[in-house]
């Protein structure tokens, strides 16, 4: 019998403020951090998972995820995980760690953390990808893997069963296809809201090189550098070329209509998070005033509820789905099984730091055995930090290739873990060196 020793947590944190990377209306000087979990066994291996920030969150998103530590040194391995989803289902209620919550913020992404960790591990024993160990487990399988808690009045476990049942016949074909031809990408890299014209007319033309079908630009700062940024934008893609917007929650409801009503000329493809995430009715109105623009939301959905009630009031017709926010791999199905349900396609955020390695496992499960092909998914790619992990993203002809090595693609190179460990690591302390000149 193998039992799990320790829940390791290491403070990465990489300092893209200095070129702007990651630059937004929101968040105009992001440090790119992970606080990065090993979960590790008396055998020896281990399962990797991660929660991304922006910097100074790792200090608190560290310590959640080392609290709960007591749920799990000592347990026995191969129990846990031929039971995952009571591994989630216990770390949700711890009664004391659940008032923090219940269900969102911090402590749910720290139990996010770790239940990825332990699917991670699970999968690397498997020898499989997450993706296909998901894609291959019958539809009672997964459906156990479901909290159906406050969600009933949208998606009972019998509609999620008749789901995943309605997409068995072709399952094994769509995996091969999968497998020759990925799922398609597109770009932020040339959008960041800090970039000058001249880097954002360049990073365009490298995007269409690369074969990328989409871009999307930052916008919510300033009406008219918008304006000219977009119109550049369009005149270098030509029309007809996806061009979405991205506001990360800048306006008020009354703000985005009008804000978006003079973005109209430039034919964008959606407008993403024009206000806050937790307004489910906010993002409805907007979605009805802007129409035929495409509303897109979720990156930073507390739970699945919220994802059942942006749902409910047809407040999106684009779901973003992301691997670090929510409690993990078991509520990231909850949230796939109500956008097929719905008939919304999921086009996961990634970007930060491991979230391109970590998303693209829930698109291709969604498209093997969830929801099928469908003409709308994209898989959001940012061109950085990629070099980071064992494990790095594929993108070939601007889509994502299906990964192949066993895990869910969250495993660092310990070098780099090493030179950006905060506060010591040596990048942060030639930093410091610099600063002090």
């Amino acid at each position: 019998m193998s039992t799990f020793t320790e829940l390791r947590v290491s403070d990465i944190r990489f300092p893209t403020s200095r070129d702007l990377d990651g630059s937004d209306a929101m968040n105009p000087d992001p440090d790119y951090s992970a606080a990065y979990v090993e979960l590790v066994t008396s055998d020896g291996d281990a399962g990797y998972g991660l929660v991304f920030t922006i910097g100074r969150g790792n200090d608190v998103q560290s310590a959640a995820i080392s609290a709960l530590s007591g749920h799990l040194i000592g347990r026995d391995v191969e129990d846990t995980l031929a039971d995952l989803g009571a591994l989630s289902a216990q770390l949700i209620g711890d009664s004391q760690l659940r008032w923090l919550g219940p269900e969102k913020g911090v402590m749910h992404m720290a139990i996010g953390a770790v239940v990825n960790a332990a699917w991670d591990l699970r999968a690397r024993r498997e020898g499989k990808p997450l993706w296909l160990l998901l894609a291959e487990l019958t539809p009672e399988q997964i459906v156990d893997l479901v909290d159906f808690r406050y969600l009933s009045d949208a998606l009972t476990r019998q509609e999620a069963l008749e789901i995943l049942r309605g997409a068995e016949p072709g399952r094994a074909e769509r995996i091969a296809a999968l497998r020759a031809g990925g799922i398609r990408a597109y770009t932020t890299s040339p959008g960041w809201l800090g970039y000058d014209d001249e880097k954002l007319v360049r990073l365009l033309r490298e995007a269409r090189a690369e074969g990328f079908e989409m871009v999307k630009l930052k916008v919510g700062a300033d009406v008219e550098d918008d304006a000219r940024r977009m119109r550049i934008a369009r005149e270098e893609m030509g029309d007809g070329y996806p061009i979405a917007m991205d506001a990360n929650q800048r306006w008020d409801v009354a703000d985005a209509i009008t804000w978006l009503q003079r973005m109209a000329p430039y034919q964008p493809a959606w407008i993403e998070e024009p206000t806050s995430p937790d307004d489910v009715l906010g993002h409805a109105a907007i979605r009805r005033a802007v129409a035929p623009l495409p509303v897109a939301t979720g990156e930073q959905m507390q739970s699945r509820i919220i994802a059942k009630q942006l749902l409910q009031a047809e407040a999106v017709d684009v779901l973003q789905l992301d691997a670090t926010r929510v409690g993990g791999v078991n509520e990231n199905i909850a949230i796939l099984l109500l956008a097929a349900k719905f008939g919304v396609p999921v086009c996961p955020h990634a970007g930060g730091v491991g979230l391109c390695e970590l998303v693209q496992h829930y698109a291709f499960f969604d498209a093997a055995a969830v929801a099928g092909d469908h003409p709308q998914r994209f898989i959001e790619y940012v061109d950085h930090l990629h070099e980071h992990f064992e494990d790095p993203v594929i993108i070939d002809e601007g889509s994502y290739r299906a990964p192949d090595a066993p895990g869910s693609s969250a495993r660092m190179h310990p070098e780099s873990m090493d030179r950006h460990l905060f506060p010591g690591g040596e990048i942060w302390v030639e930093q410091d060196h610099v600063a002090i000149a």
